[in-house]
Parts: C-alpha cells; structure tokens; sequence
C-alpha cells in the first residue's frame, strides 16, 4: 500500500492530504498550531518531499510525516515557557 501524498489542501478546520493510493485523510489544523494560526497563503505553501512521505512549509518552519498523519499524531514539539 502506497501511503505517500499526492496534494494538500485546507478548510476552515482541517487539513485534507490526498494519497496516492486514492485515500483523502483529513486532521484537525489544531493538532498543528503554526497551520492554525498562519494566514491561508502560507498554509497553501506546502512542500510534498520527493518520496510523498513528508510535508513542509519553509515560512511557517513546519514539518508533517504522512506516517504520523496516519498514526494519529498531532505536533510533537515541546513549549517551552518564555522567559520574562
């Protein structure tokens, strides 16, 4: 079974990511904070990597696997709390 990506788009809520083996996954955008709250024009900057199995957007520094997309994870950075 082929899990790479083929397309990315956005609705108000969620992130559809399109497979190549004809399955549309949709996840939450508040799993993925930076997509959330960026603008649609960043949002819509994604880069597929050349295998299908990573998504990045350079200006909002974000990186999706698609195996995580299918695992069920959301953004696995840490907050760190800001210094006063």
């Amino acid at each position: 079974m082929n899990t790479s990506a083929t397309a990315v788009r956005f609705d108000d809520v969620t992130m559809w990511v399109e497979l190549q083996d004809g399955r549309t996954i949709g996840v939450p955008m508040a799993w993925f904070p930076r997509l959330l709250h960026a603008t649609p024009t960043p949002r819509e900057q994604c880069r597929i990597s050349v295998t299908g199995k990573g998504l990045h957007w350079e200006d909002l520094d974000e990186d999706i696997s698609v195996e995580g997309l299918l695992a069920g994870r959301g953004d696995m950075t840490v907050q760190r709390p800001v210094a006063a």
